[in-house]
């Protein structure tokens, strides 16, 4: 059915840029939470709002409409010339498992912890920083954040590519 396929490519595309688009921004919106202490909790809260009301909904319609654009192109993503098909499905499947079971609770762990305020500071004393414990998720969210930017440039690169893996 090859005049579904720019349908089905229309709807992968749009999908992807709406999916992943937004989580671009948050290495920003955490830097701006983080400069101003009194605000983390609500950049922390949007940061994952977005990724559980946009990244994660719209992501999961990618399958779909990949498989409607492999269905209706002929093409065979295990065949040695869309190897690159192949590897960039196996790299989202890694991608979206990482973010539902890492990064997502991670984040939503760091919600948890800044929703109090901060004790209260003696009066004459330096203000303390922030515990130890918040600073290890938000530098694993980070470091999370990092692989799932990297994993979605890789795979952007092999579905616009589309190179020849040679294997």
């Amino acid at each position: 059915m090859p005049e579904l396929v720019p349908w089905f490519l229309f709807l992968h595309v749009l999908g992807a840029i709406v999916a992943f688009g937004p989580s671009f921004s948050f290495p920003i919106i955490g830097a701006m939470g983080a400069g101003d202490r009194a605000h983390g909790n609500f950049a922390t809260r949007v940061s994952y709002a977005i990724s559980t009301k946009r990244v994660i909904p719209v992501a999961l319609t990618l399958p779909v409409t990949g498989i409607g654009l492999i269905w209706s192109a002929g093409i065979d993503p295990f065949s040695r010339d869309s190897r690159w098909l192949a590897l960039g499905i196996l790299l989202y499947v890694v991608l979206f498992t990482f973010a539902v079971t890492v990064q997502i609770p991670t984040t939503r762990r760091i919600v948890e912890m800044t929703s109090a305020p901060p004790p209260e500071t003696p009066p004459g004393s330096a203000p303390g920083g922030p515990p130890p414990a918040l600073m290890a998720l938000v530098h694993r969210v980070q470091r999370g954040g990092l692989f799932l930017s990297v994993m979605i440039a890789v795979i952007v690169f092999l579905m616009v590519v589309q190179p020849d893996l040679g294997f």
